[in-house]
């Protein structure tokens, strides 16, 4: 796949300008002495190529957009050296390659989001919302999310309630075992997959895996495709206003890939058949 003259041109922006911003003397290159030669600040193209250990002129190559479909290995390397950003890395592939990448570029990457998210969620009402990271610690959450739960606590990892928590499979959770875990389990599998050096999900997963009663559902609906939950119905047990279901909507903090904004909209009742707003709280003696 050969680039358009103007995705060549932002190609050659972006390296240049990460490429001006690297020393090369905290990559371990020699100061520069006076003289003749390249003045330019930063890392030279010919330095790219060491660092990445391809043949002279590789580099050249690469960010001039006369590289066809460059390898992942390649544009992993180029990301890692240049020390791009999240945003930068999806930029990197999506112009090169016309894909998103696989998987975030840094393991940190979707383990937090910016504070001002809280008031964000803070501010919604009329929906349950909450923010967890890419191991599904809950990272801010309203009120409303909050009031879900038998004594107004949320958990501390939804996924892991979800999956083991006796309470949330056989109360709070209506239908587990065909309505909520067949959703959510493709999902940290594929978790697993995208972080496989991540301690934690592989910490989860392997409790899932030994759990007398998920275990069994997780070797069978781990395997299925992902079920994305935006726009998904699943009936539960709110801990305030009774049986009735949530309709969720799922968005990405674009800093924190991995993170996910969550906002489940309430509807009390057996069925879905009248889409009624929060009832009132009850009256509390």
């Amino acid at each position: 796949m050969h680039l358009a003259a103007a995705d060549r041109a932002a190609l050659r922006a972006l390296l240049r300008e990460r490429r001006a911003a690297v020393s090369p003397a905290s990559l371990g290159f020699p100061p520069r002495q006076p003289g003749p030669g390249r003045r330019a600040a930063g890392l030279s193209q010919e330095q790219l190529d060491l660092l990445l250990e391809r043949t002279p002129g590789t580099y050249n190559r690469f960010e001039n957009g006369q590289l066809a479909s460059p390898s992942a290995e390649l544009l992993s390397a180029v990301a890692t050296v240049l020390r791009f950003d999240e945003q930068e890395w999806v930029f990197l592939w999506r112009l090169t390659r016309r894909e998103n990448p696989p998987s975030p570029l840094h393991r940190a990457s979707g383990l937090s989001v910016p504070g001002e998210w809280q008031r964000v969620v803070d501010g919604i009402s009329g929906a349950l919302a909450y923010i967890n990271d890419a191991e599904w610690n809950l990272l801010a959450h309203n009120k409303e999310f909050a009031a879900l739960f038998p004594g107004g606590e949320p958990p501390a990892n939804p996924m892991r309630w979800m999956l083991l928590d006796p309470q949330a499979r056989e109360v709070v959770l209506a239908d587990w075992a065909r309505s909520w875990a067949p959703v959510v389990m493709p999902q940290l599998r594929h978790a697993v997959e995208l972080r496989p050096e991540n301690a934690a999900l592989a910490r989860l997963e392997d409790d899932v895996r030994r759990d007398p009663v998920a275990g069994p559902l997780y070797e069978a609906a781990a395997s299925a495709p992902i079920a994305y939950p935006d726009g998904s119905e699943r009936p539960l047990n709110h801990a305030l206003y009774g049986p009735g279901w949530v309709t969720t909507c799922v968005a990405q903090p674009v800093t924190s890939p991995g993170a996910r904004v969550m906002l489940l909209l309430y509807t009390p009742g057996d069925s879905l058949a009248s889409r009624s707003s929060f009832p009132e709280a009850p009256q509390m003696s």
